[in-house]
């Protein structure tokens, strides 16, 4: 499932390429009626909360998209190498005129979201492209809705969550969120008190996004073993500075996914670790998917548990876990 940097860089796609707009919205699987409401209509604004984004009109109404864990988004037409993609030296994908590219949903400009092949393979040759295509391409798949531009159009396939929403209940699914470091000012008080107000793991409470917004597996694991603690710790039990740390850790963490596009969440890395880490998942994380490795920092082999159902990564010694 894409963790909040991503649906935030999403949300950027659509500022850059259709906040100010006239767009035509449809549903080519004939399964979201209600975007009919959002047709004719123009783009005002484009965000992200958590995991959840908010496309706005100027009707007032705003199409609410969870992707969940089969959902993405893509983009084709005249789609720019973007601000986060340039950051990253281009290793996210490239995109010229009317085409999208082939990538892992960490490192796709075109499709973000679930991994999945796109319309157009482009990048590395030159003899991959198709500059002949039309625009627009027709959907391709069970596209749920369609956003159409003068000049570019996104397709959304699989997502948990397409609605139509008025602002009351934008107000209302956002109410019900934590806080999300990059639109909150007063989220680490928020954060605090939802956690001290809980008796459950700390594992599992970095995971409740009423409790903090975005977090996912990846970070989760990361987050705790940044902070050598214990999955297991009981959240009220924890020193208030704990947590004020780990949400500070939050903010920093997510703000390089945004803006590499990429879940860094290694410190102290050489020019080449980090060259390293950016072309190679592998090299990117201390604890995430590397059970049975040994700990970057003590060398005790990395254990997984599940925990409600996920996949829980941590290193037994460096955080405090008896086994």
């Amino acid at each position: 499932m894409p963790e909040g940097h991503s649906v935030h860089r999403i949300a950027a796609q659509f500022r850059r390429h259709f906040v100010g707009k006239r767009v035509a919205v449809t549903s080519p699987q004939g399964r979201f009626g209600d975007c009919v409401q959002l047709d004719g209509h123009t783009v005002t604004e484009a965000y992200a909360v958590g995991k959840h984004l908010f496309v706005v009109f100027d009707s007032g109404d705003a199409l609410h998209v969870h992707l969940g864990i089969y959902g993405a988004w893509d983009f084709a037409g005249d789609v720019a190498l973007d601000d986060t993609a340039a950051s990253a030296g281009g290793r996210m994908g490239q995109t010229a005129g009317r085409g999208t590219v082939v990538g892992a949903h960490e490192e796709s400009l075109a499709s973000i979201g679930a991994p999945r092949r796109t319309r157009l393979r482009m990048g590395e040759s030159d003899s991959d492209r198709d500059d002949s295509a039309e625009f627009p391409p027709e959907p391709v798949g069970q596209v749920r809705v369609r956003i159409l531009a003068s000049d570019a159009v996104a397709d959304l396939r699989g997502p948990t969550v397409c609605e139509v929403l008025t602002p009351n209940g934008v107000e209302r699914v956002q109410h019900e969120l934590g806080p999300d470091p990059l639109v909150d000012k007063s989220g680490e008080q928020r954060f605090v008190d939802r956690c001290r107000a809980t008796g459950t793991p700390i594992g599992r409470a970095l995971m409740n996004q009423k409790i903090v917004a975005g977090i996912g597996n990846v970070y989760r694991a990361e987050m705790l073993f940044r902070a050598r603690l214990s999955p297991f710790a009981v959240t009220k039990s924890l020193p208030e500075e704990t947590l004020r740390e780990l949400w500070r850790d939050w903010v920093k963490l997510l703000k390089i996914g945004v803006t590499t596009g990429q879940m860094l969440t290694m410190d102290g890395m050489s020019a080449g670790q980090k060259r390293a880490a950016l072309a190679n998942r592998d090299d990117r994380h201390w604890v995430y998917r590397r059970a049975g490795d040994p700990c970057r920092v003590c060398e005790t082999p990395i254990v997984m548990e599940m925990m409600e159902s996920r996949k829980l990564y941590f290193c037994p010694q460096c955080q405090g876990v008896s086994t």
